[in-house]
């Protein structure tokens, strides 16, 4: 299999080592310092247990030095996402699978399911469609990960705790495809589970993060100072309780309460979360993935979101103040 990483950051480097460990020809797309270190070094890997793996890989700026692959992955934040996809041609034949890990509501989330929301187009995430037409829907897979990993250095990841995995097909369907792609991941070691609804997971994972991570980003705080305001936390529980209720309506029902998923984020101790870092080394932020698919999925599911709209409309105006929306 030929596989090509299109996002050469902390998840996809994890990813990237798992596939070339599997026995795939690995390629990566990435620019600058960490085009050179993968052209001089490979892809690094260093595990839980201070070990480290290291594979060879070809890089290159260009997709179209890479060629037509059987396995593109998305690894790159939201706000690349539509640049990606305008030079993404060159990667993609008719037979390419699409895997997307990436961090909130996908533009394909609508594809395939929702019920009455089925096919609409989310605006919020893919203004005008543009990606959408650029990555054909029916080779795209899903996925949602759970691991915690950061760069030591460019090409270099460091992979802290958890190495789980959940894959599945936009319409719930257990392909051929996704059978063939959970086993080379789990043959590369990584712990893989297989959805049957890829968007139930996507759904839950963001309950939490739609709140912590633009409120982390607004104050500066970690994880565990939030919760220990009570003003703060009662605001957070508000939001999540808005889309709650919008799962309800797209059949992505959250069998739990606030306060459930709040004792959850106090064993992660003072978590900094990825858009705190974001904002730190002012980088673009994830907001609209994060917060205003949320927002846009309550019109279309006609829920009341006022909590939701402040936590958007606060954190819009500081990234846009700061240069980073």
């Amino acid at each position: 299999m030929k596989a090509c990483i299109y996002g050469a950051g902390a998840i996809g480097g994890w990813l990237g080592v798992a596939l070339a460990q599997a026995g795939c020809t690995l390629s990566l797309v990435a620019r600058g310092a960490t085009l050179a270190a993968l052209q001089t070094h490979g892809l690094r890997l260093r595990r839980p247990d201070g070990s480290v793996a290291q594979v060879a890989v070809a890089a290159a700026d260009d997709p179209a030095a890479l060629g037509v692959q059987d396995l593109v992955v998305l690894a790159v934040k939201a706000p690349g996402l539509p640049e990606v996809a305008r030079a993404l041609g060159p990667l993609v034949g008719p037979h390419t699978t699409v895997l997307t890990a990436m961090n909130g509501v996908p533009w394909w989330f609508l594809d395939g399911f929702g019920g009455a929301a089925e096919g609409h187009a989310l605006e919020s995430v893919d203004a005008g469609g543009a990606i959408a037409r650029a990555i054909p829907a029916g080779q795209v897979v899903g996925s949602v990960v759970h691991t915690s990993c950061s760069l030591e250095a460019p090409g270099f990841v460091r992979q802290h705790f958890g190495n789980r995995l959940i894959v599945g097909e936009p319409d719930g369907s257990h392909s051929a495809r996704l059978q063939s792609l959970a086993g080379t991941l789990q043959r590369g070691g990584i712990d893989v589970e297989v959805s049957d609804c890829i968007q139930k997971d996507i759904w839950f994972k963001l309950w939490g993060n739609l709140t912590m991570n633009p409120i982390s980003a607004l104050t500066g705080a970690t994880t565990d100072r939030i919760l220990d305001d009570d003003l703060v936390r009662g605001f957070v529980s508000a939001v999540m309780l808005e889309a709650k209720a919008i799962g309800d309506k797209l059949g992505l029902p959250i069998d739990q309460q606030p306060e459930d998923r709040h004792a959850v984020t106090r064993k992660l101790g003072a978590f900094k979360t990825s858009m705190l870092q974001d904002v730190e080394a002012n980088k673009p932020m994830e907001i609209d993935a994060l917060v205003g698919a949320v927002r846009e999925l309550g019109q279309i599911t006609s829920t009341p979101t006022p909590h939701t709209d402040a936590l958007l409309g606060l954190t819009r105006l500081m990234a846009r103040t700061r240069g980073l929306y």
